[in-house]
Order: structure tokens, then C-alpha cells, then sequence
């Protein structure tokens, strides 16, 4: 099977890197399409692609008799119009996360995909990453007793003088920090432990400065021009509006608690405490991608390195789980891989964040499932 492709926001810092693992994967799949706002980025894009499509207009990409695929890559406020269509014109899918602004759109996109029997992946690559297969093993295997805590720790800090971009803007983004890295931060957990939250405290803020404020840039434009400037040395600054930092505390179904830590702020750093711990009856488990450490501790016994399992990255992630999971399905095989039902799951939980952010309780989650 090879997928003729459409790409939604084919020029930002998602999707660029997505194209290109796509171009290697000649036997698979060939770009047809592509969409982006940026004229310059666009006319690049497609020489680099050999698309026959290049267009401003989403809905062209669409309706493209050639495109049989499509990435949706856009900011969060853009995916469920896009998405719906897709699934009206019969277009398979990978939808960034979050998929929607909320839980809603989340579901209606996740019915309509069951309902046209179409397949979709959402990309929660930590479920790939070898030290993260590794510990879902080890509590499957019953090595931890029954989990009765959980702590994950994910700090993304950009650069102090990194310029504003549309993840500030709660206007576009989801729940910020919340939605962002907390998506995939929580969808680990419940792909590790096999449990759903079902209740959510959660504190969330922007602690961050006020950004230069340059105009419309991506994501890799910001990031270069904030590692090469010290200082936010820009006569026009705008401050975020999206969470870049929260504290959330969490109930699993089988009682466990946990507390989840999420920054894009530059004042959080990687490094100083393993990422995530996993506490239960019989031992814990802690891991960090940083040093490839999983650190078993028992009860009365001193903490030992269990393995050392290096982050070797993923490669190239649409030829090794992207598409695979795509033909699976179609050929309607059974697959674990993360689809728009997981998106939707995920949006439970950081609307549900959000919400408790805003409200300063407890949220539960079944009070945002639909009737």
C-alpha cells in the first residue's frame, strides 16, 4: 500500500521534520500536497517535496482525488474543522495532539472517524522510546506489586528570550503547558499502567516574561533567534496568555494518586531528578531520559540501576510506526498504536486540568464525557 499525502501546516517546526522522514519513505508513501500560509516557506516546501499541490486553502488539500492521507499540523484552534472534513471525504489521518480545543471536538472527531471506518494515529511518540517500553514491561509484569503512586516530571524549557509564537496564545493553544507536553506526559502514564485518571487538582499559571514580540514567526524561527540572543533585547514585547507552567495532582481508577509537573518556562530545568517514579506495593521504579537510568528500589534494600537504556531517538517514525499502524488497521488487524480515541481520552484529562486550573477544585473527568 502506498498513501498519497496531504500535509495541513506543512511548513511549521511539526510538520518539516515529519515531511522529510516521509520523502525517505519512498515505497510507502509520496507527498501530493501541501498547505501552509507562508508563501516563501510554501514555494519551499514543495520543491523539496515534488508536490503537485501547493495551496493556501486547507480545503483543497482535502479534496485532492490524489491524497488519500492527510497531517493535520496546524495550531490546536485549526484541527477540528480540518479533521472533520477529512473524515467526511474519507481521508485517513494523523492529527497532532492536542487534537481539538477541548474535549468535545475531540470526541465528535474520534465518532466520526469510528463511524467511516477510517483509520488515524495520534503521535504520542514516548510510547517508542525503548526506556519507556521498558517500564511498561516491568509494571506489566508485576515486578512494582499494585501502583500506588505516580510522579512525572516534564520541563520543555525554551529560551528566556525566545519570541511570542501562537503556543502563548490561548486563543489557538488548547491548555498550554497543560496540553502540550502534559498530553503526552499523561498519556505515558495511562499507556504505562493501563488506568484512566478520574479526578484532576490542578494549580497552572504564566510565569514566564513577556516575550519579544517579532510577528508572525514559527516555533524553529523562535527557537533559533532565542538561543541566539542572551537577552530579550526587542523594543516590543507581548505577554503569553496560555499556561507555561502547572502542578497537577491526579487519582487513577485503582485508587493510585500522583502528581504530574509541566513547564515551558525557561526557569525549569531538565536534569536534577529522574522524570518519572513509579511507586508500588512491592518496589519502585524511577527513569529519566536524560541519563538512561531505570533505578529499581525494594523495600529495606538500596536503589539499584536496573538498566541503562540510552535515548537513541526514533528515526525515521513514519516508516516504523505511522504507516504500519495505518495498513494495519485498514487491513483490519488489531492495533495498539495511538489513534483519535486516545486523543480524546488524553483531552479528558487536560480539559479536566485546565478547568480545576480555572475553578481551583477538583474536576472529575466523567463530568466532561459526552451524554
Amino acid at each position: 500500500m502506498k498513501f498519497g499525502v496531504g500535509v495541513i501546516g506543512a511548513t511549521g517546526y511539526i510538520a518539516s521534520p515529519y515531511r522529510q522522514e516521509i520523502r525517505e519513505s519512498t515505497e510507502q508513501a509520496n507527498i501530493v500536497a501541501l498547505c501552509a500560509r507562508r508563501e516563501n516557506l510554501l514555494q519551499a516546501a514543495g520543491e523539496e517535496d515534488g508536490a503537485t499541490l501547493l495551496t493556501a486553502d486547507w480545503r483543497e488539500v482535502v479534496n485532492h482525488p490524489d491524497v488519500d492521507f492527510i497531517i493535520v499540523a496546524t495550531p490546536d484552534a485549526l484541527h477540528h474543522e480540518a479533521v472533520m472534513a477529512c473524515a467526511q471525504q474519507g481521508k485517513h489521518l494523523l492529527c497532532e495532539k492536542p487534537v481539538g480545543m477541548n474535549a468535545n471536538e475531540a470526541f465528535e472527531m474520534w465518532a466520526a472517524y469510528r463511524n467511516a471506518g477510517l483509520a488515524s494515529f495520534v503521535p504520542y511518540w514516548s510510547r517508542y522510546l525503548p526506556i519507556f517500553k521498558r517500564a511498561r514491561e516491568i509494571v506489566q509484569a508485576g515486578t512494582l506489586g499494585e501502583i500506588q503512586s505516580v510522579v512525572y516530571r516534564w520541563h520543555n524549557p525554551r529560551p528566556l528570550a525566545m519570541p511570542f509564537t501562537w503556543r502563548d496564545d490561548a486563543s489557538l493553544s488548547s491548555a498550554g503547558s497543560i496540553a502540550d507536553v502534559g498530553s503526552h506526559a499523561y498519556d505515558t502514564m495511562r499507556w504505562i499502567l493501563d488506568q484512566e485518571a478520574t479526578r484532576v487538582l490542578a494549580h497552572a499559571d504564566v510565569i514566564s516574561p513577556a516575550k519579544p514580540d517579532l510577528g508572525d514567526v514559527n516555533l524553529e524561527e523562535a527557537l533559533d533567534w532565542g538561543e541566539a540572543h542572551e537577552t530579550q533585547d526587542s523594543p516590543k514585547t507581548k505577554s503569553g496568555t496560555a499556561y507555561d507552567y502547572a502542578a497537577i495532582s491526579f487519582e487513577m481508577q485503582n485508587g493510585a494518586v500522583g502528581s504530574l509537573i509541566l513547564s515551558h518556562s525557561p526557569f525549569l530545568r531538565k536534569g536534577l531528578s529522574p522524570e518519572v517514579e513509579l511507586h508500588g506495593t512491592d518496589a519502585s521504579l524511577s527513569l529519566d531520559r536524560t541519563t538512561g537510568d531505570l533505578i529499581l528500589v525494594k523495600s529495606g534494600k538500596d536503589p539499584e540501576v536496573l538498566e541503562n537504556i540510552p535515548n537513541p531517538g526514533l528515526g525515521n517514525r513514519f516508516a516504523q510506526f505511522v504507516f504500519p499502524a495505518l495498513e494495519s488497521f485498514i487491513n483490519g488487524e488489531e492495533t495498539l498504536h495511538p489513534d483519535l480515541q486516545d486523543g480524546w481520552r488524553v483531552q479528558l484529562f487536560t480539559d479536566a486540568a485546565a478547568l480545576s486550573a480555572k475553578k481551583g477544585t477538583w474536576v472529575s473527568l466523567s463530568e466532561l464525557e459526552p451524554d
